[in-house]
């Protein structure tokens, strides 16, 4: 990717359309090609990206510095969210896409595994403390991603989706991430919110042709967050346990030089 932007790692939507190359670009085609559909069923997204809205970074490493590459984009998204006005046209998603080299898995379970292993790895690395105002447990309903202290909704979108083809955003590894209140504030557990909430489940059900999964939700009324992180193919009881766990959980944390150098780091790019 040329871009003419220093210091980030952040590319915009008009960016990798006039400079998009090799996988990057490949990526950023097939993911247009989604919401470009009338049909695609998130109609937040499909906004975003008409209005070139979308905020992309492209992860060619699943290792070290992978991490260390989104780690800096998120921390400068957040950032930028902070600021954010409460209107619909300001509410961009950043989507991190990965190349092909990143990811191994070669289905469903396994793209799920290496997105939680993803969010295990930004939890260790991020400096800041985890809000107070969010539950450390993921079996809570309270509970949501956060990192630089802001709480995050990170949809995983993979290839390995066959049926839920609202979760396919083509051949490669995505994490769309939001903030949690944008959520809140347009499909919250409102009148408004659940009339929008219920639209687009509606579209999941005529593009996936089967009903939207029953793990979707309203945030803190019961239903978990990360179920509706990776939402399996078919709609069935799910049984098993979050991978992902609280800083308190493993020790130690991160040593203080790696703290410091991630600190550093993210200072000088």
């Amino acid at each position: 990717m040329h871009t003419s932007q220093r210091n980030t790692e952040i590319v915009s939507q008009e960016q990798v359309m006039e400079g998009g190359e090799g996988w990057q670009r490949v990526a950023f085609e097939e993911i247009a090609e989604r919401l470009a559909d009338p049909e695609f069923p998130c109609v937040f997204s499909r906004n975003a990206f008409r209005k070139q809205l979308l905020r992309f970074v492209f992860v060619a490493d699943g290792g070290s510095e992978g991490i260390r590459v989104l780690a800096a984009a998120l921390t400068e998204y957040v950032e930028q969210a902070r600021a954010w006005d409460g209107r619909l046209d300001t509410a961009y998603p950043l989507v991190a896409m990965f190349s092909p080299d990143a990811v191994s898995a070669d289905s469903v379970a396994g793209h799920h595994a290496f997105g939680w292993h993803v969010l295990q790895e930004l939890h260790r690395v991020d400096p800041a403390p985890w809000p107070a105002e969010v539950a450390s447990s993921p079996d809570s309903a309270t509970w949501s991603m956060c990192f630089a202290g802001m709480p995050l909704f990170c949809n995983m979108s993979n290839p390995a989706h066959k049926i839920r083809r609202s979760r396919n955003l083509g051949s490669h590894f995505a994490l769309v991430i939001n903030p949690r209140e944008r959520f809140d504030v347009f499909a919250g557990d409102t009148p408004s919110g659940r009339r929008v909430r219920s639209n687009i489940r509606s579209r999941i059900h005529r593009y996936d042709g089967i009903p939207h999964s029953p793990q979707l939700g309203s945030y803190g009324v019961g239903a978990l967050e990360w179920l509706q992180y990776g939402l399996t193919e078919e709609n069935t009881e799910r049984t098993d346990s979050c991978p992902f766990e609280p800083r308190d959980a493993f020790a130690p944390r991160t040593s203080s030089e790696d703290i410091q150098e991630t600190q550093e780091t993210q200072r000088t790019r």
